[in-house]
């Protein structure tokens, strides 16, 4: 998405702003979404012109009209926010009477160890890879598209991920069973590698400056991606011919005709394979704040949502329906 294929000058200076400080290109096409959509709710008046009270106006309109989820507003105004302290340096302070969006505690979706299963036979290949790294080392889905070769530590079973959710580091564990099978995926993606440098390829996006530090190291086998896309394509953003990391949305339908195949009716996602794997550690036994250390939570509380998946069983509360089934 390149910031020359926005409409107008405006949003080209908000794509740059983004860019400047190494956003993510999901982050970007939010926040420019998120600015179109207060600029035409607001009659296509600049948002120059504009100030505190139309930005209440909007998410409460969000808030009330739309009754989007509260991540969403969150998101909303996160963008315009952005937009106001960084690209037009007026920032709005003290925002007053913005209607919140209801926060609704959600009991994450959870599979049995047997679902897991059925779910991982539904698979093969870097399908089946990607779900047991999810699933295996709680990894969320970008996270594990996104690991490079040198992120994978065989010797010490450990996976490290960098610039995660919030872009904090962390590592966490390897599976043993999954070593084998990552080494031999491993050994046919460096062919694919050495095809694409034979035939004057073979870079890889580099995050932060980190190609300008570094030149050599785009082309360098242990900063490939190890789930890349099966075809090169043009970065929208440097217009380098390359190989991005395998498609999302690709592994997403994966696992949802997986999910379908197993005869399992939940809604569950690739997410819930992270899910899974918090609370099968829990249920063992494992320390809360291992597991929150492994799935990168900052508060200890968030991973304790999982403790509510776990007392919500049969053992621990006892059906009256029994006794009264009993009588008679």
């Amino acid at each position: 998405m390149d910031s020359t294929s926005y409409s107008s000058p405006f949003l080209c200076s908000v794509s740059d702003a983004i860019r400047v400080r190494h956003y993510s290109r999901k982050t970007e096409k939010a926040y420019i979404g998120w600015v179109k959509r207060f600029i035409y709710f607001h009659n296509k008046r600049h948002p120059r012109e504009m100030g505190a009270r139309e930005v209440t106006a909007f998410l409460t309109y969000l808030a009330v009209d739309r009754n989007v989820a509260p991540s969403t507003q969150n998101q909303a105004f996160n963008a315009l926010m952005f937009l106001y302290r960084v690209v037009l340096g007026q920032p709005i302070e003290g925002l007053k009477g913005v209607a919140r969006a209801k926060t609704r505690q959600k009991i994450p979706v959870v599979l049995t160890r047997e679902e897991v299963q059925a779910v991982l036979q539904g698979l093969e290949g870097i399908y089946w890879l990607a779900a047991c790294l999810m699933y295996g080392s709680g990894l969320r889905l970008m996270e594990c598209l996104r690991l490079r070769v040198m992120n994978l530590d065989f010797l010490h079973r450990a996976i490290y991920v960098h610039n995660g959710k919030g872009g904090k580091d962390r590592v966490v564990t390897l599976s043993d069973e999954l070593i084998v099978p990552l080494q031999r995926h491993l050994e046919n993606r460096r062919q694919t590698h050495d095809k694409d440098v034979a035939d004057g390829f073979g870079s890889v996006y580099l995050p932060h400056a980190l190609e300008r530090k570094y030149p050599n190291a785009p082309t360098e086998w242990a900063w490939q991606y190890v789930f890349p896309s099966s075809r090169r394509s043009i970065d929208p953003r440097s217009g380098v011919e390359r190989r991005h990391h395998f498609d999302e949305k690709a592994i997403q339908r994966a696992v949802k005709l997986a999910i379908r195949k197993a005869g399992i009716h939940k809604p569950a996602s690739c997410h819930t394979l992270r899910h899974s794997f918090a609370t099968h550690l829990l249920e063992r036994g494992m320390d809360i704040r291992t597991v929150q250390e492994q799935l990168g939570h900052k508060d200890v509380r968030t991973t304790q949502i999982y403790t509510h998946v776990l007392n919500r069983g049969g053992s621990a509360v006892v059906s009256p329906l029994g006794s009264v089934l009993a009588v008679g």
